[in-house]
């Protein structure tokens, strides 16, 4: 009976290990590379009906490293270009602090995004970390506009529709006292925030219907329990998916590439796809 205890025991042991080995390869080789395609529709208060239907791509999180690479990203920007979008919403985060990465590679592609109302982005916290001006050239010369607690103003006929944007909350550079001030009284506005949980802020203003964000990565391992040790300041309260926060929608994007460990699991990256209805 011993003998028999024994092996069941070491033979227990040994299937936790080899399954606790495949699902480190599945978390490592497998999740990272699933993209996965959300397309939603969102009814926005007070759209002029000249923007019913408007696209918008939503990309976060770019991350680009050696699993994340300029090739997992042009196919990133081919899959998005196939649904003609109007804009491309960046939500930071393009490289990571502390690795090094290819600028050229990153501009191209960024170059390779296309849709007819332009490219927006906001800087995350790690591209503000002794990156900041390769960052910023790269999204230069890949025809990207910044918006650095600014705000851009897409028009339809005499139809508006506004883009606001903030620097990163994170590192204390987000103002939207700033963006405030040079958002026209009229018009439906929309607000690009790296860190999700800038949602508190913004909403209370009642000035936006949708703000768009990233950074927590959807948590990156989706474990019951487990997954609130691993998030980031400032994307604790927000992690994935559609909220809302008072009035305003609130999108939060799982993001594409990965930080701490170059694992995803129960949290595939994802390419955020969003039209807008009256």
């Amino acid at each position: 009976m011993r003998k028999l205890d024994r092996r069941l025991i070491v033979g227990g042991a040994g299937a936790l290990a080899g399954l606790g080995a495949a699902l480190l390869a599945y978390a490592r080789y497998v999740e990272p590379f699933r993209w996965d395609i959300t397309e939603i529709e969102l009814a926005i208060a007070g759209l002029d009906p000249a923007f019913d239907g408007y696209r918008i791509a939503h990309l976060s999180d770019f991350h680009v490293d050696s699993v994340t690479t300029y090739e997992r990203l042009y196919e990133v920007a081919t899959i998005a270009n196939e649904w003609n979008p109007d804009l491309y919403a960046l939500t930071g985060d393009f490289v990571t602090a502390g690795k090094s990465f290819d600028a050229s590679a990153l501009t191209a592609i960024l170059a390779a995004m296309r849709a007819p109302d332009g490219k927006l982005a906001v800087l995350g916290n790690h591209d503000r970390r002794g990156h900041l001006h390769v960052v910023r050239k790269a999204l230069a010369d890949g025809s990207v506009s910044e918006l650095d607690n600014s705000v851009v103003t897409v028009t339809r006929g005499d139809a508006v529709l506004h883009i606001g944007g903030v620097n990163s909350f994170y590192r204390r550079q987000a103002r939207l006292d700033q963006v405030l001030a040079k958002l026209p009284d009229e018009g439906t506005a929309l607000l690009l925030a790296h860190e999700p949980d800038f949602a508190d802020v913004a909403a209370p203003t009642q000035r936006f219907a949708l703000q768009l964000s990233g950074h927590a990565h959807g948590g990156q391992v989706r474990i019951p329990y487990f997954t609130r040790f691993g998030l980031p300041m400032y994307g604790e309260r927000y992690i994935s998916g559609l909220k809302l926060v008072g009035d305003m929608l609130l999108y939060v994007s799982r993001g594409l590439g990965m930080t701490s460990a170059p694992i995803r699991f129960n949290c595939p990256p994802e390419i955020v796809l969003i039209t807008l209805k009256v």
